[in-house]
């Protein structure tokens, strides 16, 4: 199963102290956790900041390095979450995220999300 990894939940691995990778392979069993070439440049712009973000991009990049890293450079739409969708839509994949936006387009779009439940776990949402 392909799971595509949002910018702000390689940030909640650090604000809520959740090890991604080892929390989707819990729930899922064999998983391959992908992120999008854009998501790393997010974050590589974040981490060069200061301050709780940044340093929680740094650790996201860190997460980052056990994924296959999937190019969205010819992905329809101008906007990472734009892309996002457009990807998870026409390859069918789960997409973890906290974006409320972004969530609620996935499920719009008949596909599975997984989100942060109670601070502490992950929980996957179908509509």
């Amino acid at each position: 199963m392909t799971v595509l990894i949002d910018t702000n939940a390689f940030l909640m691995t650090s604000q809520f102290r959740i090890d991604l990778l080892e929390e989707l392979k819990w729930m899922m069993g064999v998983t391959q956790p992908c992120v999008p070439d854009v998501v790393i440049r997010e974050l590589e712009g974040l981490a060069r900041g200061r301050g709780n973000d940044a340093s929680a991009a740094r650790l996201g990049l860190r997460f980052a390095q056990f994924c296959t890293v999937v190019s969205m450079d010819g992905e329809e739409g101008e906007r990472v979450d734009d892309k996002i969708l457009s990807y998870a839509r026409r390859e069918r994949c789960r997409v973890v995220t906290n974006d409320r936006d972004l969530r609620n387009r996935l499920l719009n779009e008949g596909l599975e999300v997984i989100s942060l439940k109670g601070k502490q776990k992950l929980e996957i949402i179908r509509r």
